[in-house]
């Protein structure tokens, strides 16, 4: 079967997209307004960008109304968010903050989602989240110009926090530990621990 993008409905290529480019990290992001308000969404158009300096990419779509997310608006206004790491065990709660709630209701207030202050930055952390990443922005870009569909957000990741109960004995996460949602295609997830998961060694010319 062959796709011709350019003769594809807009929300065709993103389900076909979104159901192929998979499994995808979901980005629990926290953000607080200028005026002192806390948001919580969930993202799936998320990735770790570079060590140097550690960063880390998320990118908002577009409201169907042309308004920007609430977390976009609120990390230009502070410079700041908190990306929290989504466990099974939080995937009802983070389903719930997926609603558009007005600005100003706090997700973490209406979904009961229990927070604690970061340490370097505004935005609270979630609690429960196995992984925080506390992060300042470093770059907002629409794309694409003409008419942006999304915001690029680059993050740089000032500190974390890890749960120590999913660090392995090199104490680095451990996969089936942190046991990690991640976004499939439609309404489909799909989880780090996995009886499918393996491991494979680095290619033997690395040794030299």
């Amino acid at each position: 079967m062959f796709l011709d993008f350019s003769e594809v409905d807009p929300r065709q290529a993103y389900s076909w997209l979104a159901s192929a480019v998979i499994p995808r990290p979901v980005a629990w992001v926290s953000t607080v307004s200028a005026s002192g308000a806390t948001n919580l969404a969930p993202f799936s158009f998320f990735q770790m960008v570079t060590g140097k300096p550690p960063t880390v990419m998320i990118s908002p779509l577009v409201q169907r109304d042309g308004s920007i997310k609430d977390t976009v608006r609120n990390a230009q206004e502070t410079g700041q968010l908190v990306v929290n790491l989504v466990g099974f065990d939080l995937a009802d709660a983070m389903n719930e903050t997926s609603f558009s709630y007005d600005a100003d209701i706090s997700e973490f207030e209406q979904c009961g989602i229990a927070s604690t202050p970061s340490s370097l930055v505004r935005p609270p952390r979630v609690s429960a989240a196995p992984v925080s990443l506390e992060c300042e922005l470093a770059s907002c870009m629409p794309y694409p110009a003409e008419a942006p569909s999304c915001h690029i957000l680059l993050a740089r990741v000032l500190a974390a926090h890890f749960d120590e109960r999913i660090l392995n004995d090199k104490q680095l996460p451990d996969p089936e530990k942190l046991n990690l949602l991640s976004r499939m295609g439609g309404d489909w997830y799909g989880r780090t621990r996995s009886d499918a998961n393996f491991e494979l060694a680095r290619p033997r010319g690395w040794a030299k």
